[in-house]
């Protein structure tokens, strides 16, 4: 399993007024998509998401997006591990994802770009 870096997930009520923060922090242009009635711009580093608060309560247990190369092979390695996948892994915009529960707690979603 190799790593290949994290996006910092940030949770935000109206997406159009981060945006332009994020855009000039970043120096970079916005790539927006929406998945499950959540609303999307990944620029960067960063990944902003904007939902219902219910949604917005849920998204936030996730600590960060980390990009690896392969899923399954991910998959494998965390339950290895003792980690505990809690969805996926499943196709996404960015690639195949899965959701894991570290034993220590912590939440993480992984994604790879493979088609």
């Amino acid at each position: 399993m190799e790593i290949l870096g994290a996006t910092l997930r940030v949770c935000v009520d109206d997406l159009e007024t981060a945006i332009p923060f994020y855009e000039r922090l970043a120096g970079g242009r916005a790539q927006r998509f929406e998945r499950g009635g959540v609303q999307v711009a990944a620029i960067g580093c960063f990944l902003l998401m904007s939902a219902s608060p219910a949604e917005l309560e849920v998204l936030r247990k996730v600590a960060a997006t980390i990009a690896v190369t392969d899923v399954e092979e991910t998959h494998k390695v965390l339950t290895e591990l003792g980690a505990h996948i809690v969805a996926g892994p499943i196709a996404s915009p960015a690639g195949r994802n899965l959701i894991a529960l570290h034993p220590d707690g912590s939440v993480y979603e992984y994604v790879d770009r493979n088609a």
